[in-house]
């Protein structure tokens, strides 16, 4: 089983804003596997089904950015669910929009939410798919919640496409095989 979360801030006000672009992707593979993501427990939304012939648990934390780690160590717990089954996909201002990183490890690079997760399971190891939202020209804040351009937006469908089929290689393959197809991915 495999978990897959993408991170963001719950409430219509973070609709569409930087921050929220795991929760656009984990939207996208709902619909994508015909997975509803309609239930409420483990201090998130969340929805079963199966990607890649694996049953996996599609999750969108309520508990807001930085506390993200509460949300998924509860679903860590019920399900008994190791850190190489967790996939995380959320937003990192290092990256241009349009690029896509993958990485199997390594330190939250001072994303709060990331931090919370890395508390919270005593470990930096987990796959995770960063999605590029562009470095701010002036307060990060105001940039990671603001909105995107219309023509971010068209890059960003094509970005969160690409992140759903490095989740799918993940699961099929590992996160190596992930990092060798799409890394080098950009619009």
């Amino acid at each position: 089983m495999y978990l897959i979360v993408g991170l963001g801030n719950p409430g219509a006000e973070y609709r569409n804003t930087r921050h929220n672009i795991g929760f656009n992707a984990i939207d996208y593979l709902g619909e994508k596997y015909n997975i509803e993501i309609n239930r409420k427990k483990f201090k998130g939304e969340y929805g079963e089904g199966r990607i890649s012939g694996e049953k996996v648990i599609l999750l969108k934390p309520s508990t807001y950015m930085n506390l993200s780690g509460e949300s998924i160590r509860e679903v860590v717990d019920f399900y008994k669910i190791s850190n190489e089954q967790i996939i995380v996909i959320y937003d990192d201002i290092s990256l241009e929009v349009g690029r896509v990183r993958i990485r199997g490890k390594g330190s939250a690079g001072g994303h709060n939410g990331i931090k919370s997760i890395v508390a919270h399971l005593n470990s930096d190891v987990f796959p995770r798919i960063k999605i590029g939202v562009g470095q701010p020209k002036g307060d990060l804040v105001s940039h990671v919640l603001g909105k995107f351009s219309q023509e971010e937006m068209e890059k960003l469908q094509k970005v969160i496409e690409v992140s759903a089929l490095a989740t799918e290689e993940i699961i099929k393959n590992d996160e190596v095989e992930a990092m060798n197809k799409y890394n080098s991915f950009s619009i």
